[in-house]
């Protein structure tokens, strides 16, 4: 098992918006590694593909169809919005980074 580089360690910290110490990304380097020997091993079963997913249900999914409805009130919008700036809601930037 290869340990992974410290840069890839924080790229995929990144990734997934997560802020790692210098003391974490030693411990994932090895962690993380372990993971992904984990997954070349399951690619190695004979006869393995990714059409071999299947769902805990057997049912089909039931989709309903798309139709216009009434607009939601900008207060009803408003009330389970966890950042509020006036009639706004506020979200994290994700440009520019």
């Amino acid at each position: 098992m290869e340990k992974l580089s410290v840069e890839e360690v924080k790229h995929i910290a990144h990734l997934a918006r997560i802020a790692v110490t210098e003391e974490e990304i030693e411990k994932y380097r090895v962690s993380l590694a372990k993971l992904f020997e984990m997954i070349d091993q399951i690619h190695l079963i004979e006869g393995y593909n990714d059409d071999m997913m299947f769902s805990p249900c057997e049912e089909e999914a039931i989709l309903r169809k798309d139709e216009i409805g009434d607009m939601l009130k900008e207060d009803e919008v408003l009330l389970n919005a966890p950042h509020k700036n006036g009639k706004f809601i506020e979200v994290p930037v994700m440009l520019n980074e």
